[in-house]
């Protein structure tokens, strides 16, 4: 396939995820004025906005785990892409209307109220699950390692394109046009037209994806199973919708929750070192990147410029506030940019310098840009600053998940077995690690004397090789080998782990960032403790698998 038409795939493949990231961003711009018009105070309205990434961190490893196991015929991923796909589109119905619902159901200010924290929750929580099962499709649909790593590149550079397109369709004003007297104002306009961008960007790519099909699927393939591109209607995709809902992911879902939950969160806590080491780097480097993201404007706006957002409107106090929050937005506007160019030259990047340079270079220039922040007190400075961490953004967004679709690929390298244990007929437990057998190429024992050292038997070929269990090792029957979690492990769940650390990142800072900034009266703190976590993150990189060399360390 040439490199353009590869690369236009690609696209198609991740307009959904575009799509999802413009809903997102705007959804949850456009949300915090409506919350407080409806009369939210401010103190609740910063809860309403963690109850998403709350939820989100119950249920992330069962969608990631159910979508590793779904025996959907239409795949595994499909399914949970569009149950979480209607709940986004529900909530970009709700949360304009919540007025006028609330009117026709003659429950007044409390249900209106209700509904849109309804309509809050339910975007947040579905929009931020959903790219979990994205992720994971791209991981089935590429399996070498630069494909994955073109892949989630053009994944991170989709992101960013949809935040700079979120973050822009808020700032325009809808009002004056007729489509506005039309559908009722600034707010319906508004989500009308996520409705449109988010109902395209699924279809497209819905059809572009040739998920291959699971070994337990039903013995008649889909159309997106066959490897063929099928010329299909809008009606029909739709129609596949519902059978999906139907028959695909509530039932997995379901049965998961009611079967696999223990064994799921299990796997869930006890993660193999590489993703662990991974995973406690990504955390520490989101809440970096996090912190500096939600509460930049406000720093802006009060260290910078020194408004008052709590003034009268029209006092000069407040008038600094508001050129303030509007120049913050255009540091946050600039940093998207600048994480879609960096997005488009990822792959690039890793192939010149390697994984290992490229995440912490990013993450010293975050840190670096953070701490400039802190000192410098020039607007022109501090806005340019602030668009370089778009560099550690859209790492950030690309690299842990071609790491783990590179710990998958070579499982047995970088998630070997752990301690499994074999009883022998006199009650003896010989532990994975001293147990090696002599076998022949069909699994049988040539030697059942073993040698012993320090009351270890030694044998020279690794139990783990020989399949079925069922095969006599050592003489006798191995029924009592208990297998590992780590082969069972789906990428759809490590994927989750991935995504939890995001959804951790945004909670961590809502809930202590107050009391900090409390304390040392300062706003300056938000950037302080940002750069202080970048730091951390620089260290806990330094532990992380970027390739099998590391391993000898």
């Amino acid at each position: 396939m040439p490199e353009w038409r590869s690369r236009w795939r690609l696209i198609l493949l991740n307009s959904l995820t575009c799509g999802l990231e413009i809903c997102v961003a705007a959804g949850i711009t456009y949300v915090p004025p409506l919350l407080l018009e409806a009369g939210v105070e401010e103190r609740y309205m910063t809860m309403v906005l963690g109850i998403g990434p709350v939820f989100g961190l119950l249920f992330i490893p069962l969608i990631g785990s159910a979508s590793d196991h779904c025996n959907s015929s239409y795949g595994r991923r499909w399914p949970f892409i569009w149950l979480l796909s209607l709940g986004v589109l529900i909530a970009l119905v709700i949360i304009p209307h919540a007025d006028a619902l609330a009117t026709y159901f003659w429950g007044g200010r409390t249900l209106h109220v209700g509904l849109l924290i309804l309509g809050v929750g339910l975007l947040d929580f579905c929009g931020q699950l959903c790219f979990t099962p994205l992720e994971a499709l791209l991981s089935d649909l590429y399996h070498d390692q630069e494909d994955y790593s073109q892949a989630f590149a053009m994944f991170s550079f989709m992101v960013s394109l949809g935040g700079c397109i979120g973050y822009l369709l808020p700032a325009l004003d809808w009002s004056r046009g007729l489509l506005s007297v039309y559908l009722g104002g600034q707010a319906e306009c508004l989500f009308s037209l996520l409705i449109v961008i988010f109902v395209s960007s699924a279809l497209v790519t819905m059809k572009a994806s040739e998920e291959p099909g699971h070994p337990s699927a039903a013995l008649e393939p889909s159309p997106l199973q066959t490897g063929r591109w099928v010329p299909c209607s809008c009606c029909y995709l739709l129609r596949c919708k519902f059978r999906f809902l139907k028959s695909g992911a509530l039932l997995c879902l379901l049965q998961t929750c009611w079967t696999m939950t223990p064994a799921i969160y299990r796997s869930y806590c006890h993660v193999p070192r590489v993703m662990r080491q991974l995973c406690v780097a990504q955390l520490c480097s989101w809440i970096a990147v996090m912190s500096f993201m939600l509460f930049y404007t406000d720093f802006v706006g009060e260290g910078l410029y020194e408004g008052v957002p709590s003034a009268a409107p029209g006092t000069t106090l407040r008038q600094r506030y508001d050129d303030g929050i509007r120049m913050g937005s255009l540091g946050l506007f600039l940093q998207c940019a600048t994480s879609t160019f960096f997005s488009l030259l990822m792959s690039r990047l890793v192939c010149l310098f390697g994984s290992r340079t490229v995440y912490l270079s990013s993450m010293v220039c975050f840190t670096i840009s953070a701490l400039i922040i802190c000192l410098s007190k020039n607007v022109i400075l501090v806005t340019t600053m602030s668009a370089l961490t778009g560099f550690a953004y859209a790492t950030l967004q690309t690299l842990p998940y071609t790491l783990t679709c590179q710990y998958h690929k070579d499982k047995e390298v970088y998630m070997p077995n752990g301690k499994t244990k074999l009883l022998n007929k006199n009650g003896v437990t010989i532990t994975r690690e001293s147990v090696h057998l002599k076998v022949d190429d069909r699994g049988e024992v040539l030697n059942n004397k073993p040698g012993c050292v320090n009351g270890n038997a030694y044998f020279s070929r690794d139990i783990s090789e020989y399949h079925p269990p069922q095969q006599y090792q050592n003489g006798f029957p191995s029924n009592s080998i208990e297998e590992d979690d780590h082969e069972k492990r789906g990428v759809g769940l490590d994927f989750a782990i991935l995504d939890s650390t995001f959804l951790l990142s945004q909670v961590f800072p809502t809930f202590f960032m107050g009391m900090i900034v409390q304390l040392t009266q300062s706003v300056t703190a938000y950037i302080a403790c940002s750069a202080i976590f970048g730091a951390i993150a620089i260290c806990l990189a330094n532990h992380v698998i970027f390739d099998q060399k590391d391993l000898r360390c």
